[in-house]
């Protein structure tokens, strides 16, 4: 498989984990929080693979340990869509930058997925938190989005 299928394979599994309709009984909640940091770590796969596929036609100027982190992070490899990954990554308000910081949240012991039945004693609620699927959902739009970008620059070069 090519990075380029293994990417839209794995953006695909995260979509579908994403989607699975929530069931209203006693592993609901359970079920709900496993898809969710699922298809996180679908998106993680994915990202990876996103940056091999732009960095596979410049595998010389790749290091030989081409982690995604590592190659997000250094400008070392001048390319022209990792450029664009790491200003993605730089704004706090872009997809990037919000899964990256979920991604920490992802490999903490805390985990990333939140129970959803409502405040604990003694907490004021706080409106307009977004939870974590339909988070999930926007930042996987926007990627696709960028990714489709991404490619129609990488193949005018």
């Amino acid at each position: 498989m090519t990075p380029r299928a293994r990417t839209n394979q794995l953006l695909y599994q995260a979509e579908l984990l994403l989607a699975v309709a929530p069931v209203d009984d006693e592993h609901g909640e359970a079920r709900r929080m496993a898809a969710e940091e699922g298809a996180l770590a679908l998106l993680e796969l994915a990202l990876e693979s996103l940056v091999r596929e732009v960095t596979e036609l410049a595998e010389h100027a790749t290091p030989a340990n081409g982690d995604w982190r590592t190659l997000l992070s250094s400008d070392e490899v001048q390319l022209a869509e990792l450029e664009r990954l790491r200003c993605l990554a730089e704004r706090p308000d872009s997809w990037l930058a919000r899964l990256l910081a979920r991604f920490e949240a992802l490999h903490s012991s805390d985990g990333v997925a939140r129970r959803s039945g409502g405040t604990a004693q003694g907490l004021i609620a706080v409106g307009g938190a977004e939870d974590l699927g339909s988070e999930l959902f926007d930042c996987l739009s926007e990627a696709k989005r960028e990714i489709g970008a991404l490619r129609q620059t990488s193949e005018e070069w």
